[in-house]
Protein backbone atom coordinates (compact mmCIF):
# COMPACT_ATOMS: atom_id res chain seq x y z
CA UNK A 1 0.00 0.00 0.00
CA UNK A 2 2.77 2.54 0.60
CA UNK A 3 4.39 1.69 -2.12
CA UNK A 4 1.92 2.32 -4.22
CA UNK A 5 0.99 5.70 -2.90
CA UNK A 6 4.64 6.72 -3.38
CA UNK A 7 4.12 6.02 -7.35
CA UNK A 8 1.14 7.80 -7.37
CA UNK A 9 2.27 10.79 -5.72
CA UNK A 10 5.62 10.80 -7.29
CA UNK A 11 3.67 10.59 -10.15
CA UNK A 12 1.06 13.44 -9.71
CA UNK A 13 4.33 15.39 -8.77
CA UNK A 14 6.08 14.91 -11.52
CA UNK A 15 3.15 15.41 -13.86
CA UNK A 16 1.93 18.76 -12.33
CA UNK A 17 6.01 20.12 -12.86
CA UNK A 18 5.48 19.66 -16.56
CA UNK A 19 1.26 20.22 -17.21
CA UNK A 20 1.64 23.53 -19.12
CA UNK A 21 4.62 22.04 -20.99
CA UNK A 22 2.52 18.95 -22.25
CA UNK A 23 -0.51 21.48 -22.50
CA UNK A 24 1.00 22.70 -25.43
CA UNK A 25 1.33 19.84 -27.45
CA UNK A 26 -1.38 17.24 -29.15
CA UNK A 27 -0.45 14.80 -26.07
CA UNK A 28 -3.77 14.60 -23.80
CA UNK A 29 -3.57 14.34 -20.30
CA UNK A 30 -5.74 11.17 -19.96
CA UNK A 31 -3.12 9.11 -22.81
CA UNK A 32 0.07 10.02 -20.39
CA UNK A 33 -1.99 9.30 -16.85
CA UNK A 34 -3.23 5.73 -18.88
CA UNK A 35 -0.28 4.84 -20.21
CA UNK A 36 1.87 5.56 -17.05
CA UNK A 37 -0.66 2.85 -14.99
CA UNK A 38 -0.11 -0.09 -17.53
CA UNK A 39 3.61 0.60 -17.69
CA UNK A 40 3.66 0.24 -13.67
CA UNK A 41 0.55 -2.10 -13.41
CA UNK A 42 0.64 -5.54 -13.05
CA UNK A 43 0.72 -6.12 -17.26
CA UNK A 44 4.13 -3.70 -16.97
CA UNK A 45 6.74 -3.35 -14.45
CA UNK A 46 4.22 -4.55 -11.53
CA UNK A 47 5.40 -1.81 -9.52
CA UNK A 48 1.65 -0.93 -8.52
CA UNK A 49 -0.26 -4.22 -7.76
CA UNK A 50 -4.05 -3.30 -7.42
CA UNK A 51 -7.35 -5.17 -7.39
CA UNK A 52 -10.20 -4.03 -10.10
CA UNK A 53 -12.76 -4.92 -7.46
CA UNK A 54 -11.21 -3.34 -4.46
CA UNK A 55 -13.49 -0.67 -2.38
CA UNK A 56 -11.04 1.37 -2.58
CA UNK A 57 -11.37 1.90 -6.71
CA UNK A 58 -14.38 2.53 -6.28
CA UNK A 59 -14.46 5.52 -3.47
CA UNK A 60 -11.83 6.68 -5.33
CA UNK A 61 -13.99 6.62 -8.90
CA UNK A 62 -16.98 7.67 -7.01
CA UNK A 63 -15.24 10.64 -5.20
CA UNK A 64 -13.93 11.93 -8.53
CA UNK A 65 -17.42 11.45 -10.10
CA UNK A 66 -18.99 13.57 -7.30
CA UNK A 67 -16.11 16.58 -7.81
CA UNK A 68 -16.49 16.60 -11.28
CA UNK A 69 -20.53 16.71 -11.33
CA UNK A 70 -19.97 19.32 -9.29
CA UNK A 71 -17.69 21.81 -10.53
CA UNK A 72 -19.01 20.86 -13.96
CA UNK A 73 -22.38 21.72 -13.21
CA UNK A 74 -21.51 25.10 -11.10
CA UNK A 75 -19.02 26.34 -14.31
CA UNK A 76 -22.21 25.89 -16.42
CA UNK A 77 -22.88 29.79 -17.57
CA UNK A 78 -26.47 30.18 -17.82
CA UNK A 79 -26.31 33.49 -18.70
CA UNK A 80 -24.18 31.84 -22.25
CA UNK A 81 -26.50 28.99 -22.30
CA UNK A 82 -29.39 31.49 -22.83
CA UNK A 83 -28.20 33.46 -26.05
CA UNK A 84 -26.44 30.22 -27.17
CA UNK A 85 -29.04 27.85 -26.04
CA UNK A 86 -29.74 25.71 -29.21
CA UNK A 87 -26.89 23.82 -30.19
CA UNK A 88 -26.30 22.77 -26.61
CA UNK A 89 -30.15 21.93 -25.83
CA UNK A 90 -30.59 19.52 -28.66
CA UNK A 91 -27.47 17.72 -28.02
CA UNK A 92 -28.45 17.05 -24.75
CA UNK A 93 -32.39 16.90 -25.01
CA UNK A 94 -32.57 15.21 -28.44
CA UNK A 95 -28.76 14.19 -29.42
CA UNK A 96 -28.08 11.90 -26.15
CA UNK A 97 -30.89 10.24 -25.88
CA UNK A 98 -30.87 8.99 -29.39
CA UNK A 99 -27.02 8.28 -28.55
CA UNK A 100 -28.06 6.05 -26.06
CA UNK A 101 -30.95 4.34 -28.34
CA UNK A 102 -28.37 3.52 -30.97
CA UNK A 103 -25.68 2.45 -28.72
CA UNK A 104 -28.21 -0.16 -27.37
CA UNK A 105 -29.47 -1.24 -30.46
CA UNK A 106 -25.71 -2.08 -31.66
CA UNK A 107 -24.55 -3.70 -29.09
CA UNK A 108 -28.03 -5.53 -28.93
CA UNK A 109 -26.56 -7.05 -32.23
CA UNK A 110 -22.80 -7.09 -31.45
CA UNK A 111 -22.97 -8.79 -27.78
CA UNK A 112 -26.25 -11.09 -27.99
CA UNK A 113 -25.31 -12.96 -24.66
CA UNK A 114 -25.93 -9.70 -23.34
CA UNK A 115 -29.37 -8.63 -21.90
CA UNK A 116 -31.06 -5.83 -23.25
CA UNK A 117 -30.73 -3.12 -19.65
CA UNK A 118 -26.90 -4.69 -20.16
CA UNK A 119 -27.02 -3.21 -23.42
CA UNK A 120 -28.16 -0.39 -22.35
CA UNK A 121 -25.91 0.26 -19.82
CA UNK A 122 -23.28 0.00 -22.26
CA UNK A 123 -24.66 2.52 -24.13
CA UNK A 124 -25.50 4.74 -21.42
CA UNK A 125 -21.76 4.48 -19.76
CA UNK A 126 -20.57 5.34 -22.86
CA UNK A 127 -22.98 8.14 -24.03
CA UNK A 128 -21.09 11.36 -21.72
CA UNK A 129 -18.66 13.31 -23.14
CA UNK A 130 -15.14 14.59 -21.95
CA UNK A 131 -14.42 17.70 -22.80
CA UNK A 132 -10.74 17.90 -21.08
CA UNK A 133 -9.94 15.35 -23.58
CA UNK A 134 -10.95 17.86 -26.41
CA UNK A 135 -9.73 21.14 -25.00
CA UNK A 136 -7.62 22.22 -27.96
CA UNK A 137 -11.31 22.76 -29.21
CA UNK A 138 -13.12 24.38 -26.64
CA UNK A 139 -10.22 26.34 -25.01
CA UNK A 140 -9.48 27.69 -28.66
CA UNK A 141 -10.67 30.95 -29.52
CA UNK A 142 -10.61 30.73 -33.13
CA UNK A 143 -13.29 28.15 -32.91
CA UNK A 144 -16.90 29.78 -33.28
CA UNK A 145 -18.33 30.56 -30.01
CA UNK A 146 -21.52 29.07 -30.46
CA UNK A 147 -19.59 25.58 -31.26
CA UNK A 148 -17.04 25.96 -28.69
CA UNK A 149 -19.49 26.97 -26.11
CA UNK A 150 -22.28 24.24 -26.98
CA UNK A 151 -19.52 21.55 -26.89
CA UNK A 152 -18.48 22.94 -23.12
CA UNK A 153 -22.03 22.53 -21.62
CA UNK A 154 -22.77 19.62 -23.57
CA UNK A 155 -20.16 17.78 -21.45
CA UNK A 156 -20.64 19.70 -18.54
CA UNK A 157 -23.97 18.60 -18.16
CA UNK A 158 -24.20 15.00 -20.40
CA UNK A 159 -22.95 13.01 -17.70
CA UNK A 160 -25.05 14.25 -14.96
CA UNK A 161 -28.27 13.88 -17.10
CA UNK A 162 -27.07 10.12 -17.10
CA UNK A 163 -26.53 9.25 -13.77
CA UNK A 164 -30.07 8.81 -13.09
CA UNK A 165 -30.77 6.34 -16.24
CA UNK A 166 -27.38 4.04 -15.15
CA UNK A 167 -28.88 4.43 -11.61
CA UNK A 168 -32.34 3.00 -12.75
CA UNK A 169 -30.46 0.58 -15.17
CA UNK A 170 -28.57 -1.21 -12.67
CA UNK A 171 -31.61 -1.14 -10.14
CA UNK A 172 -33.35 -3.30 -13.15
CA UNK A 173 -30.50 -4.95 -13.58
CA UNK A 174 -29.66 -6.37 -10.67
CA UNK A 175 -33.36 -7.68 -9.60
CA UNK A 176 -35.58 -10.19 -10.51
CA UNK A 177 -38.44 -9.73 -13.22
CA UNK A 178 -41.62 -9.75 -11.10
CA UNK A 179 -43.96 -7.01 -10.30
CA UNK A 180 -43.37 -6.12 -7.07
CA UNK A 181 -39.39 -6.08 -7.75
CA UNK A 182 -40.19 -3.44 -10.80
CA UNK A 183 -42.48 -1.34 -8.32
CA UNK A 184 -39.68 -1.26 -5.51
CA UNK A 185 -37.13 -0.90 -8.11
CA UNK A 186 -38.98 2.64 -9.03
CA UNK A 187 -39.73 3.69 -5.68
CA UNK A 188 -36.04 3.32 -4.62
CA UNK A 189 -35.02 5.34 -8.13
CA UNK A 190 -37.89 7.67 -7.31
CA UNK A 191 -36.37 8.06 -3.48
CA UNK A 192 -32.35 8.03 -4.75
CA UNK A 193 -33.57 10.86 -7.27
CA UNK A 194 -35.64 12.76 -4.58
CA UNK A 195 -33.53 13.10 -1.83
CA UNK A 196 -30.48 13.26 -3.54
CA UNK A 197 -31.96 16.68 -5.43
CA UNK A 198 -33.29 18.15 -1.97
CA UNK A 199 -29.89 17.61 -0.34
CA UNK A 200 -28.43 19.15 -3.60
CA UNK A 201 -30.18 22.09 -3.44
CA UNK A 202 -29.91 22.30 0.23
CA UNK A 203 -26.08 22.30 0.52
CA UNK A 204 -26.08 25.25 -2.08
CA UNK A 205 -28.42 27.52 -0.76
CA UNK A 206 -27.09 27.17 2.97
CA UNK A 207 -23.38 27.02 1.11
CA UNK A 208 -23.67 30.10 -0.81
CA UNK A 209 -25.71 32.03 1.75
CA UNK A 210 -23.05 31.07 4.39
CA UNK A 211 -20.39 32.29 2.01
CA UNK A 212 -21.89 35.51 1.06
CA UNK A 213 -22.50 36.28 5.06
CA UNK A 214 -18.94 34.97 5.27
CA UNK A 215 -17.76 37.45 2.94
CA UNK A 216 -19.50 40.47 3.53
CA UNK A 217 -18.26 40.54 7.15
CA UNK A 218 -14.60 39.52 6.00
CA UNK A 219 -14.12 36.62 8.12
CA UNK A 220 -12.74 34.30 5.22
CA UNK A 221 -9.52 34.07 4.81
CA UNK A 222 -7.61 33.79 1.47
CA UNK A 223 -5.97 30.52 2.21
CA UNK A 224 -8.92 28.65 3.48
CA UNK A 225 -10.99 30.47 0.11
CA UNK A 226 -11.09 28.15 -2.22
CA UNK A 227 -11.75 24.83 0.24
CA UNK A 228 -15.69 25.43 0.68
CA UNK A 229 -16.65 24.35 -2.80
CA UNK A 230 -14.85 21.12 -2.35
CA UNK A 231 -16.48 20.65 1.28
CA UNK A 232 -19.86 21.33 -0.44
CA UNK A 233 -19.26 18.32 -2.83
CA UNK A 234 -18.51 15.82 -0.58
CA UNK A 235 -20.94 17.19 2.14
CA UNK A 236 -23.51 16.75 -0.56
CA UNK A 237 -22.38 13.37 -1.54
CA UNK A 238 -21.96 11.73 1.58
CA UNK A 239 -25.28 13.46 3.14
CA UNK A 240 -27.15 12.49 -0.04
CA UNK A 241 -25.49 8.78 0.30
CA UNK A 242 -26.48 8.22 3.85
CA UNK A 243 -29.89 9.25 3.75
CA UNK A 244 -30.71 6.99 0.89
CA UNK A 245 -30.32 8.84 -1.96
CA UNK A 246 -27.81 9.24 -5.01
CA UNK A 247 -24.57 12.04 -3.78
CA UNK A 248 -24.38 11.80 -7.65
CA UNK A 249 -27.46 13.26 -8.28
CA UNK A 250 -26.98 15.72 -4.92
CA UNK A 251 -23.77 17.03 -6.58
CA UNK A 252 -25.05 17.56 -9.96
CA UNK A 253 -28.10 19.72 -8.85
CA UNK A 254 -26.43 21.34 -6.01
CA UNK A 255 -23.76 22.36 -8.61
CA UNK A 256 -26.17 24.28 -10.31
CA UNK A 257 -28.02 25.58 -8.07
CA UNK A 258 -24.81 27.19 -6.73
CA UNK A 259 -23.33 27.86 -10.13
CA UNK A 260 -26.84 30.02 -10.46
CA UNK A 261 -27.09 31.42 -7.18
CA UNK A 262 -22.82 32.91 -8.16
CA UNK A 263 -23.69 35.48 -11.12
CA UNK A 264 -20.00 36.49 -10.73
CA UNK A 265 -18.07 34.49 -13.19
CA UNK A 266 -14.49 35.72 -11.44
CA UNK A 267 -15.84 35.07 -8.26
CA UNK A 268 -17.15 31.44 -9.27
CA UNK A 269 -13.37 31.13 -10.74
CA UNK A 270 -12.26 31.53 -7.64
CA UNK A 271 -14.63 29.56 -5.38
CA UNK A 272 -13.90 26.86 -7.28
CA UNK A 273 -10.48 26.84 -8.68
CA UNK A 274 -9.43 24.33 -5.75
CA UNK A 275 -12.21 22.15 -6.34
CA UNK A 276 -11.85 21.87 -10.01
CA UNK A 277 -7.53 20.96 -9.02
CA UNK A 278 -8.85 18.53 -6.43
CA UNK A 279 -10.76 16.66 -9.44
CA UNK A 280 -8.08 17.06 -11.87
CA UNK A 281 -5.43 14.92 -9.07
CA UNK A 282 -8.43 12.49 -8.08
CA UNK A 283 -8.65 12.15 -12.21
CA UNK A 284 -5.38 11.72 -12.39
CA UNK A 285 -5.48 9.21 -10.36
CA UNK A 286 -8.37 7.54 -11.65
CA UNK A 287 -6.81 7.51 -15.01
CA UNK A 288 -3.89 5.89 -13.58
CA UNK A 289 -5.80 3.15 -11.98
CA UNK A 290 -7.98 2.83 -14.76
CA UNK A 291 -4.60 1.80 -16.91
CA UNK A 292 -3.09 -0.82 -14.27
CA UNK A 293 -6.32 -2.43 -13.27
CA UNK A 294 -8.57 -2.35 -16.13
CA UNK A 295 -6.65 -1.76 -19.32
CA UNK A 296 -4.38 -5.11 -18.08
CA UNK A 297 -7.59 -7.04 -18.08
CA UNK A 298 -8.98 -5.77 -21.17
CA UNK A 299 -6.42 -6.81 -23.59
CA UNK A 300 -6.68 -10.67 -22.79
CA UNK A 301 -10.70 -9.47 -23.35
CA UNK A 302 -10.33 -7.78 -27.02
CA UNK A 303 -12.65 -9.25 -29.82
CA UNK A 304 -13.45 -7.64 -33.08
CA UNK A 305 -17.43 -7.18 -31.63
CA UNK A 306 -15.69 -5.61 -29.19
CA UNK A 307 -13.23 -3.32 -31.82
CA UNK A 308 -16.26 -2.50 -34.05
CA UNK A 309 -18.68 -1.13 -31.08
CA UNK A 310 -16.06 0.80 -29.71
CA UNK A 311 -15.45 2.55 -33.50
CA UNK A 312 -19.30 2.68 -34.06
CA UNK A 313 -19.58 4.18 -30.76
CA UNK A 314 -17.13 7.22 -31.63
CA UNK A 315 -18.49 7.61 -34.83
CA UNK A 316 -21.67 6.78 -36.25
CA UNK A 317 -23.45 6.34 -32.87
CA UNK A 318 -22.34 9.38 -31.57
CA UNK A 319 -22.43 11.65 -35.04
CA UNK A 320 -25.74 10.24 -36.67
CA UNK A 321 -27.70 11.92 -33.84
CA UNK A 322 -25.79 14.54 -33.39
CA UNK A 323 -26.63 15.36 -37.06
CA UNK A 324 -30.59 14.84 -36.83
CA UNK A 325 -30.37 16.63 -33.49
CA UNK A 326 -28.64 19.99 -35.09
CA UNK A 327 -31.29 19.92 -38.47
CA UNK A 328 -33.44 22.70 -39.01
CA UNK A 329 -30.92 25.18 -37.22
CA UNK A 330 -28.95 26.82 -40.05
CA UNK A 331 -25.37 25.01 -39.32
CA UNK A 332 -23.71 23.45 -41.97
CA UNK A 333 -21.96 20.46 -42.66
CA UNK A 334 -18.95 21.48 -41.32
CA UNK A 335 -20.86 22.40 -38.44
CA UNK A 336 -22.80 19.64 -37.68
CA UNK A 337 -19.74 16.87 -38.34
CA UNK A 338 -17.54 18.81 -35.98
CA UNK A 339 -19.48 18.93 -33.23
CA UNK A 340 -19.82 15.25 -33.98
CA UNK A 341 -16.64 13.83 -34.00
CA UNK A 342 -15.77 15.89 -30.88
CA UNK A 343 -17.58 13.79 -28.36
CA UNK A 344 -14.39 12.28 -26.57
CA UNK A 345 -15.67 9.37 -23.89
CA UNK A 346 -12.93 10.13 -20.84
CA UNK A 347 -13.66 9.91 -17.20
CA UNK A 348 -17.53 9.85 -16.48
CA UNK A 349 -17.40 6.55 -18.93
CA UNK A 350 -14.44 4.88 -16.76
CA UNK A 351 -15.92 5.74 -13.02
CA UNK A 352 -19.45 4.37 -14.74
CA UNK A 353 -17.41 0.99 -15.73
CA UNK A 354 -16.08 0.64 -12.24
CA UNK A 355 -19.14 0.92 -10.63
CA UNK A 356 -21.04 -1.32 -12.84
CA UNK A 357 -18.30 -3.81 -12.30
CA UNK A 358 -18.51 -3.71 -8.88
CA UNK A 359 -22.06 -4.51 -9.52
CA UNK A 360 -21.05 -8.32 -10.94
CA UNK A 361 -23.64 -8.65 -13.76
CA UNK A 362 -23.49 -11.47 -15.77
CA UNK A 363 -21.80 -9.27 -18.77
CA UNK A 364 -19.96 -6.71 -16.01
CA UNK A 365 -16.75 -8.40 -17.68
CA UNK A 366 -17.90 -7.68 -21.44
CA UNK A 367 -19.30 -4.13 -20.43
CA UNK A 368 -15.89 -3.36 -18.74
CA UNK A 369 -13.38 -4.22 -21.62
CA UNK A 370 -15.40 -2.64 -24.42
CA UNK A 371 -15.80 0.82 -22.59
CA UNK A 372 -12.09 0.49 -21.81
CA UNK A 373 -11.01 0.42 -25.59
CA UNK A 374 -13.52 2.87 -26.36
CA UNK A 375 -12.05 5.08 -24.10
CA UNK A 376 -8.37 4.23 -24.93
CA UNK A 377 -9.33 4.56 -28.73
CA UNK A 378 -11.09 7.89 -28.26
CA UNK A 379 -7.70 8.93 -25.97
CA UNK A 380 -5.77 8.42 -29.52
CA UNK A 381 -8.01 9.99 -31.66
CA UNK A 382 -9.35 12.85 -30.23
CA UNK A 383 -6.56 13.72 -28.65
CA UNK A 384 -4.25 13.83 -31.54
CA UNK A 385 -6.82 15.32 -33.86
CA UNK A 386 -8.51 18.23 -31.15
CA UNK A 387 -5.83 20.98 -32.19
CA UNK A 388 -5.20 20.12 -36.32
CA UNK A 389 -9.09 20.03 -36.44
CA UNK A 390 -9.80 22.95 -34.51
CA UNK A 391 -7.72 24.84 -36.98
CA UNK A 392 -8.80 23.84 -39.92
CA UNK A 393 -12.37 24.80 -38.97
CA UNK A 394 -11.67 27.69 -37.73
CA UNK A 395 -10.05 28.76 -40.44
CA UNK A 396 -13.24 27.33 -42.81
CA UNK A 397 -15.81 28.61 -40.17
CA UNK A 398 -14.56 31.80 -38.71
CA UNK A 399 -17.18 34.31 -39.44
CA UNK A 400 -19.70 31.76 -37.46
CA UNK A 401 -20.02 34.83 -34.61
CA UNK A 402 -23.72 34.71 -34.18
CA UNK A 403 -26.29 32.44 -32.13
CA UNK A 404 -27.64 29.89 -33.66
CA UNK A 405 -31.39 29.45 -34.08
Amino acid sequence: MHQDLAILAGFAFVYALIAGRLERTPVAGALVFTAFGLAVGPEGLNWLTLDVHAQGLRTLAELTLALVLFTDAANADLSVLRLNYTIPERLLLIGLPLTILLGTAAAALLFPKLGMIECALLATMLAPTDAALGKAVVTNPAVPPPIREGLNVESGLNDGICVPILLILLAFASKPADGGSWQLVLEHFAQEIGIGGAVGIFFAIIGVWALRLSAGHGWLSPAWRQLPAIALALASFGAAQALGGSGFIACFVGGIVAGGMVRDQKQKHELLLAAEGSGDLFGLLTWVLFGAAVIGQALSRLTWEIVVYAVLSLTAVRMLPVWLALAGTGLNADGKLFLGWFGPRGLASIVFAIIVLDANLPGSETLTATVAWTVILSVLAHGLTASPLADVFARRNGAMKAPIT
